[in-house]
């Protein structure tokens, strides 16, 4: 991911009826600070469930649009892909107009307490653990690399995989940072993402969607960077 200083903030609500889900994107606006460095980013929120319940994706920075986007739906549940702030900082506003417990992996507690020193998330992810919403069941795959907790969430019924930000449309999430690792997230990819069905498609935490077949063809090109 490129975190390139913008100018200006934007705000789009997508609807699309994938497979058996309903799925939405909303895209917020706003700022991603780590190791001292300040960044104005869009992030790509994701809602998934059907007409009556839902979960959110990435609670970034505008609870306001999000519960827009909610229309009135049954909130079950607030899953964090992972714990830097532009994925998290709308999470407790959206929380507690919900009621809706939050989840987050707790390998990246440090990350949130950043956030949150004062608040705790209700419950915790762990790799293989299946979340129910509308009827759809998405699996859980831990995915470290870009944060120790980093998670994906996968729709096999649907062909759909949200990467939060270990894999983007043209490469691994950013890594480089602190807690961050390029070996580790190279093998999140490769074990995890790219053992998935080469149709799947990629729903990314920032910037356009892309597939697995898309992706997978590069991997090579990305191993051959490691130092």
């Amino acid at each position: 991911m490129n975190l390139v200083p913008r100018t200006s903030a934007s705000l789009a609500l997508r609807h699309y009826v994938a497979g058996m889900a309903r799925l939405d994107r909303v895209i917020t606006s706003g700022i991603f600070s780590l190791d001292g460095g300040d960044y104005e980013v869009d992030n790509n929120v994701w809602i998934v469930g059907d007409d009556r319940e839902a979960i959110v994706l990435d609670a970034a920075h505008n609870a306001e649009a999000i519960m827009e986007a909610l229309g009135g739906r049954t909130l079950k549940a607030i899953v964090s892909t992972h714990g830097h702030n532009d994925h998290i900082n709308a999470a407790a506003e959206v929380a507690d107009a919900t009621g809706a417990p939050i989840y987050l992996h707790p390998d990246d507690t440090m990350l949130w307490e950043v956030q949150y020193p004062d608040r705790r998330v209700d419950n915790t992810l762990a790799d293989g653990q299946v979340i129910e919403v509308g009827g759809a069941e998405l699996t859980v795959l831990h995915t470290p690399g870009h944060s120790p907790g980093g998670c994906c969430l996968h729709l096999p019924e649907d062909g759909l995989l949200f990467s939060g930000d270990t894999l983007f449309n043209g490469g691994p999430g950013a890594t480089g940072r602190s807690f961050s690792s390029y070996d580790l997230i190279l093998d999140s990819i490769e074990h995890k993402l790219f053992s998935l069905p080469e149709h799947t498609v990629v729903h990314t935490g920032h910037g356009d969607s892309t597939s697995i077949a898309a992706e997978s063809a590069s991997l090579p090109e990305w191993r051959a960077q490691q130092s």
